[in-house]
């Protein structure tokens, strides 16, 4: 060790600086420990993605090496076992690191492997959560939400306790990397925690009663399906009880199940279903773009247009067509995004039955029959289901 730059003690030249707090009890910690491993990942040939500064990639020729590190977990993939070994060698030269094997675990999701595909669940932690907040008992559900339940900001006593369904909600939240069937129900539930209720409290153990009774259920990525990437836009208009605001949903498939999605409600409201669909389709617009990006990153450029499929021909018609002003003046700038990318070719938009749209599942409480049909659609099955196939 050297004595720090800028200090320079005469009468003790052979001091250096006495550890007091370890690395990791320090709020930096995460940035100091990715500035060093990026350092040495970019010496031995990796580059860091445009669209993702965790994802460090190697490329040469028909080489294909990837690295995704969060904090000190790391996955390494590619089609060069022998670059694969080299590379982790060399980390365990360097640094003091764990060799796991090979993927089952990472971060709370569980990775199996089969002929048909891989399976991407969270059942271990789905059932910590419910044993944690005390649901192993009782009734099941065959949805998150019922239909006509609809919590509202100011329905209900105050809870006295508030910490217990923070935790909850928070806990569903990461729930969602890999259970898209209730990311809209606990998104309307989030949106109460500066002051949640007993209504929204016993919403979100019911979302947990639903978890309970799915909890084997996971991403169904097949291998024989042909990657393409589609994607699916929506929107529920005035759906918020307490300030008419509409809800924006999209959903992003691979070919054989969704690999990005959200349910988001807007920042302003709508004065028509065209206006909100349109919003909705601005900002499936900005998604669509970074994973254009993020696929040409890690494989290769994308060829052609990416599909967009929307419910509302109107709103359709108002991304193609810039000159209808008097409807559109008023709605911000930032929403005209997705014409730009239309124009260039980039995006390209297309008509969807309502009954064949995924995004339904992202903007409203359903039904049994549509609710489950839907999450079909996404690629969620069962592990059960997923081991009985060959």
């Amino acid at each position: 060790m050297d004595q720090p730059l800028g200090f320079v003690s005469e009468v003790h030249p052979d001091y250096v600086c006495k550890l007091r707090k370890a690395l990791y009890g320090l709020k930096q910690a995460p940035r100091a420990w990715y500035g060093k491993i990026a350092e040495y990942l970019q010496f031995c040939g990796y580059l860091t993605s445009n669209s993702d500064s965790s994802l460090f990639i190697k490329k040469k020729g028909e080489l294909r090496v990837l690295v995704l590190l969060y904090v000190d977990d790391m996955i390494i993939t590619g089609n060069s076992e022998e670059e694969v070994a080299r590379l982790r060698a060399e980390l365990a030269i360097r640094f003091e690191m764990k060799d796991l094997g090979e993927l089952h675990h990472f971060l709370g999701l569980e990775v199996e492997r089969k002929e048909s595909g891989l399976l991407i669940c969270q059942k271990g932690y789905a059932e910590r959560i419910v044993n944690r907040f005390g649901l192993t008992e009782g009734k099941t559900c065959s949805t998150p939400l019922d239909q006509g339940l609809k919590p509202r900001r100011d329905e209900g006593r105050i809870l006295p306790d508030p910490l217990v369904i923070r935790a909850l909600v928070g806990s569903l939240i990461y729930l969602t990397i890999t259970r898209p069937d209730i990311a809209y129900d606990v998104g309307r539930v989030s949106r109460f925690m500066a002051e949640p209720r007993k209504s929204h409290l016993v919403a979100a153990k019911n979302i947990l009663k639903y978890v309970k009774t799915t909890s084997d259920i996971g991403l169904l990525y097949r291998r024989d399906a042909r990657f393409s990437l589609l994607g699916y836009t929506d929107a529920d208009y005035g759906g918020d009880s307490d300030d008419r605001r509409s809800t924006s949903g999209y959903v992003f498939t691979s070919g054989s199940a969704g690999i990005s999605w959200c349910s988001k409600k807007q920042d302003s409201v709508s004065v028509s279903t065209t206006e909100a669909e349109y919003k909705a389709s601005a900002l499936a617009a900005r998604e669509a773009i970074w994973l254009r990006r993020l696929v040409e990153d890690v494989h290769e450029e994308v060829q052609g247009p990416t599909l967009l499929r929307g419910d509302n021909e109107s709103a359709l018609k108002l991304v193609t067509n810039p000159v209808c002003h008097a409807r559109t003046k008023h709605i911000e700038i930032d929403h005209h995004f997705i014409r730009e990318k239309v124009l260039e070719g980039s995006l390209v938009v297309g008509h969807v039955r309502s009954e064949d749209n995924l995004v339904d599942i992202f903007t409203k409480s359903l039904v049994k029959g549509p609710f489950q049909r839907l999450r079909g659609l996404l690629g969620l099955i069962t592990t059960s289901h997923f081991k009985g196939e060959c």
